[in-house]
C-alpha cells in the first residue's frame, strides 16, 4: 500500500482558477473560483447580489 500524493478529491480540484473581481455598487473586492460562476454572491461590504457577469474583472490566479 502507498501513501497517496495528495489529499483525497485534489484532481476534481485542480485545474480551477481563482478570480478577483469589485463590487460594482461600493468597489470592495470579491474572490469567487471557477466552478461557483453559476451561483448567486453577495457583497461582505454593501450586501447587495454581484453579478459577475457584469463585474470588472481585476484579477486572475
Amino acid at each position: 500500500m502507498s501513501t497517496p500524493q495528495h489529499c483525497p478529491g485534489f484532481s476534481q480540484f485542480q485545474h480551477l482558477k481563482s478570480f478577483t473581481c469589485k463590487c460594482p455598487n461600493c468597489g470592495q473586492e470579491k474572490e469567487i473560483f471557477s466552478d461557483e460562476f453559476t451561483r448567486n454572491h453577495r457583497c461582505d461590504g454593501c450586501g447587495k447580489e454581484i453579478d459577475f457577469s457584469q463585474c470588472n474583472l481585476s484579477a486572475e490566479a
